[in-house]
């Protein structure tokens, strides 16, 4: 296809397409990349509706076409169809975990104090309250982390945070020392 020169993979041109692997279709050229000689082609000419196939279509590939035309601008934005409440809710959506994922991160703690929190958020609710991490809501947990560094809320609950903490302090410190 490199005998082929730019005009005739100009935007807009509607073509006749035969590939080398058989396929024949209908497209208008939406976009051409000489240095990776990729053609961006919307199928169905012909078509209308607001949703359309893009295909992707290196030219070494096109066995032969013929022009069908010239279009109007493929890519005229009165004529794209996008689902603008579907877009911001997926944005939503995503900012909202990328919030809750970015809390679980403790701002000027160790890679120890951030293994037990991790290994506390297993079995317990915890939030981090700048370098303390808050069990239950009620129970605190601070530097440097010890079953004796626990504080706060029912007696309980601060004797279950106490074993659950004793108990991951044991399991991390096991699994450093079998590496």
């Amino acid at each position: 296809m490199e005998a082929y020169n730019n005009e005739e993979f100009a935007i807009g041109c509607a073509l006749s397409i035969k590939t080398t692997l058989g396929d024949e279709f209908e497209a208008q050229v939406i976009a051409y990349d000489k240095p990776s000689n990729i053609l961006v082609l919307q199928e169905g000419v012909s078509a209308s509706g607001p949703k359309r196939d893009i295909r992707l279509l290196k030219a070494n590939y096109i066995k032969e076409f013929s022009f069908l035309g010239q279009n109007q601008d493929p890519l005229d934005t009165s004529k794209c169809y996008l689902d603008l409440s579907s877009l911001q809710s997926r944005e939503d959506s995503a900012l909202r975990q990328a919030e809750i994922d970015a809390e679980r991160f403790g701002i000027g703690v160790t890679a120890e104090a951030q293994n037990i929190f991790d290994a506390l958020s297993k079995t317990l609710p915890v939030r981090w309250d700048k370098t303390v991490i808050v069990v239950m809501n009620e129970v605190r947990v601070s530097s440097p982390y010890l079953p004796e560094s626990v504080a706060g809320g029912t007696p309980a609950a601060n004797e279950r945070v106490r074993k659950v903490l004793e108990l991951e302090r044991k399991r991390l410190q096991s699994r450093n020392t079998g590496q």
